[in-house]
């Protein structure tokens, strides 16, 4: 089951579930804004994108700016950082079986599926 990781305020993500609702695939939409990701969760996320946690961080948020930019964080420090504060994720992430991507642009979701 291919899910994508979804911020509904977000345009590339919104054009993210586009592309998949235009592909007629089955898909799972999770809001992990609302429903928190677990360490264990973005762990295998982050080793399924072949990314370090820090290639997740949305480095333009007023959160990451203020609290954390310049800071040296281990792999496991940022990736607790993340799973506190989930709008530093980067977005969307598809996921399809044992492969990954963010979909940035959107339309390389289309090499997911």
């Amino acid at each position: 089951m291919i899910k994508i990781y979804h911020n509904p305020r977000c345009s590339k993500s919104r054009e993210g579930v586009q592309i998949l609702e235009n592909s007629k695939v089955d898909f799972e939409i999770v809001k992990y804004l609302d429903d928190n990701l677990s360490e264990k969760e973005l762990t295998q996320i982050i080793h399924l994108l072949k990314i370090s946690p820090l290639d997740l961080v949305r480095k333009n948020e007023k959160i990451w700016k203020e609290n954390f930019k310049g800071n040296n964080y281990t792999e496991l420090e940022l990736i607790e950082i993340l799973t506190k504060n989930p709008k530093l994720i980067e977005r969307p992430i598809v996921v399809n079986n044992k492969k990954a991507l963010v979909g940035r642009p959107p339309s390389v979701i289309l090499s997911i599926l």
